[in-house]
C-alpha cells in the first residue's frame, strides 16, 4: 500500500523537532497560565502591570549579549556542524562577557534607570534583581543556539520545562512563607521568579552540554579550530542582529513605557493605568500568545533548516518550507480567530475574574493569522541572510504601533493600543511576504491556505452548536472546564476535517 505522503530525512527531523518543541512549548504555556493566575491574585492587576515595566530593561540586555549571539550561533553552526564546539565556545565567550558588563551597570544604576528611562521610581529596587539575572539568560541562550546549529531540539526544549517548574515550585514556596511570616507579597515575588527560572535554566542546558554534547549526538569529532579563526564570521552574523534587537528593543520598550503614561494622559489615575496595562499584557495576551507554542518552535527549526538548505543550493527545500509555514500559520490563526471570539469573554472572566480581559481577548484574536505568519516567516528572512530586511521591516512595523500609542490612546484609551496592534502585525506579514516572493518561487493557493480552513472553521463550530446541548454532564462543572471542553471539540472536528481532506486529496493524486 502507499503512503498518501513521503517524509524524506530532513522533513522528519524538522517535524520531530517542531512537534518536541511544541509539546514542551504548550507544557510550558499551561503551567505558565496557573503562574500567571497566582500572581494575578497575588500582587494583583496593577502589580503586573509594574512587573512587565521592569522587562524592557531586561529586554534590551538580552538583546545585546544573548538573542542575537544565539541567532548567529544556530545559523552559523547549521552550515559548519564540524566546526560547531569551536564556534559555540567563541560565541559563549562573547556573549558572557557582555552580560557580566551590562549585569554591573544596572545594578550600580538601578534607581538612574528607573527614574529616567521607565519613568516610574518605584521599578528601582526590582531592577538589581533582573540585572542578575542577565548572565544565567546569556549562558542558556548561547547552549540553545549550539544545540539547535546541531538540529537537535531536544535539550532547548526541555530546559523550558524545567524553567518553568523550578520557577513556579520555588514561588509557591516563597510566598507560602512569605505569608506565613507576615510579610506582603509585592511585585517582588515575581522577580525573583523571573531569577530563580533564569538560573534553572541555565543550570540545566550547562548539566547536558557536559553530559550529551550536540556534537557528539551528531557523530561529528571536534576539528579544535582557533577562537580567531571563529570570532570574524561570527561577529559578522551577530554584529548585525545585534544592532537589529538593539533598535527593535529600544522600540519596544518605549512602547511599554509610553502605554501607562499615556493612559494616564487620557484620564486614567496611575494605579488604574498599571490596572488596565497589567490586564492587558498578563491576562489576555498571554491566551492570545498560547497557540504560538507551535509557530514559534516552527520558526527556531526553520532557521537553521533554511540556512542549511540555502549553503546546499536547494532553493525547493526552501519554497517547501515557506509554503508548510503558510499554510499551518494560517491554519492555526483561523482556528484560533474563531475560538477567541466566541469563548473570549468566558476565558478572561472564569480565569481570572476579569470582564475587560475577555473584551480585549476577543478584539485581539484577529491578530492570529498575522501574527502567525510574521513569526514564522521572519524566521525564514534571517535563514537566507536576510536580517537586514526583517529588521527595517519589524522597526516599520513597530514604529507604526507607537503612532497608535502616541495619537490614539489618549483620544481612544487602550482599544487605540488594541487596533494599532492588529494593523502592525498585518503590515509586518505582508511584508514578508513580499520579500520573500521576490526572492524564492513558491506556490500559494487560496483555496487551501484561506477559504478551505475557513469553511472548514464554521461547519466545526456548527457541529458544536448543534451536538454541544447533549452534554448534560456540564451543568454545575466550572466555567473554565466547561468553555475548555468546547473549545477541544471544536478542535477535534476542525482538525479532523482538515485531516479528512488532506488524506482524501492525497488518495485521489495517487
Amino acid at each position: 500500500m502507499n503512503l498518501p505522503f513521503h517524509l524524506t530525512p530532513g522533513k522528519r527531523a524538522f517535524l520531530t523537532g517542531t512537534l518536541l518543541l511544541t509539546a514542551t512549548g504548550f507544557a510550558c504555556r499551561v503551567l505558565g497560565f496557573f503562574y500567571r493566575i497566582f500572581l494575578s491574585r497575588t500582587i494583583g492587576a496593577e502589580g503586573l502591570g509594574i512587573y512587565n515595566m521592569v522587562h524592557p530593561i531586561f529586554g534590551i540586555c538580552f538583546a545585546l549579549c544573548a538573542g542575537s549571539i544565539q541567532t548567529a550561533l544556530s545559523q552559523y553552526i547549521a552550515s559548519h556542524a564540524a566546526r560547531g564546539r569551536s564556534i559555540f565556545r567563541t560565541g559563549l565567550m562573547l556573549s558572557m562577557s557582555l552580560s557580566f558588563v551590562l549585569a554591573f551597570l544596572i545594578c550600580r544604576h538601578a534607581p538612574f534607570l528607573a527614574a529616567r528611562v521607565l519613568m516610574e521610581p518605584q521599578c528601582a529596587p526590582y531592577l538589581p534583581i533582573m540585572g542578575i539575572s542577565v548572565p544565567f539568560a546569556a549562558l542558556h541562550a548561547c547552549i540553545n543556539g549550539y544545540y539547535y546549529g546541531m538540529q537537535k531540539s531536544h535539550v532547548p526544549a526541555f530546559s523550558q520545562i524545567t524553567e518553568q517548574i523550578i520557577r513556579m515550585t520555588l514561588v509557591f514556596l516563597l510566598a507560602d512563607a512569605w505569608i506565613s511570616a507576615g510579610k506582603e507579597i509585592t511585585v517582588q515575588l515575581a522577580v525573583l521568579g523571573h531569577l530563580m527560572g533564569e538560573i534553572a535554566s541555565a543550570a540545566f542546558t550547562l548539566i547536558c552540554l557536559y553530559v550529551i554534547p550536540p556534537q557528539r549526538c551528531r557523530g561529528l569529532k571536534p576539528d579544535g579550530a582557533p577562537v580567531l579563526d571563529t570570532t570574524l564570521p561570527l561577529l559578522t552574523l551577530a554584529l548585525p542582529l545585534m544592532g537589529n534587537r538593539l533598535v527593535l528593543n529600544l522600540l519596544a520598550s518605549a512602547e511599554a513605557i509610553w502605554i501607562p503614561n499615556r493612559l494616564q494622559a487620557s484620564g486614567l489615575s496611575a494605579s488604574e493605568a498599571f490596572s488596565v496595562y497589567g490586564v492587558l499584557t498578563g491576562m489576555a495576551l498571554p491566551f492570545i500568545l498560547f497557540p504560538s507554542a507551535i509557530t514559534n518552535s516552527m520558526a527556531v527549526l526553520l532557521l537553521p533548516s533554511v540556512a542549511q538548505a540555502q549553503a546546499e543550493g536547494r532553493k525547493g527545500r526552501i519554497a517547501e518550507s515557506i509554503a508548510l509555514s503558510l499554510r499551518y500559520s494560517l491554519y492555526m490563526g483561523i482556528l484560533c480567530i474563531g475560538i477567541f471570539v466566541l469563548f473570549g469573554n468566558a476565558l478572561g472572566t472564569s480565569v481570572f475574574h476579569d470582564s475587560s480581559a475577555g473584551h480585549y481577548i476577543r478584539i485581539l484574536a484577529w491578530l492570529c493569522p498575522f501574527l502567525y505568519l510574521a513569526t514564522t516567516l521572519g524566521s525564514i528572512l534571517n535563514g537566507l541572510g536576510r536580517t537586514r530586511t526583517t529588521f527595517l521591516q519589524n522597526t516599520a512595523a513597530l514604529l507604526l504601533r507607537i503612532v497608535f500609542v502616541l495619537v490614539g490612546i489618549p483620544r481612544y484609551g487602550i482599544l487605540a493600543y488594541l487596533w494599532g496592534m492588529l494593523v502592525s502585525e498585518l503590515f509586518l506579514a505582508l511584508l514578508h511576504l513580499w520579500s520573500l516572493r521576490r526572492r524564492i518561487c513558491f506556490s500559494w493557493n487560496a483555496w487551501e491556505m484561506l477559504v478551505k480552513p475557513i469553511l472548514l472553521l464554521l461547519i466545526s463550530i456548527g457541529i458544536h452548536h448543534f451536538t454541544s446541548g447533549f452534554f448534560p454532564v456540564f451543568a454545575g462543572m466550572p466555567t473554565f472546564l466547561v468553555t475548555s471542553l468546547h473549545i477541544l471539540l471544536i478542535c477535534f472536528c476542525y482538525g479532523g476535517l482538515l485531516l479528512l481532506f488532506h488524506f482524501g486529496k492525497a488518495q485521489r493524486v495517487s
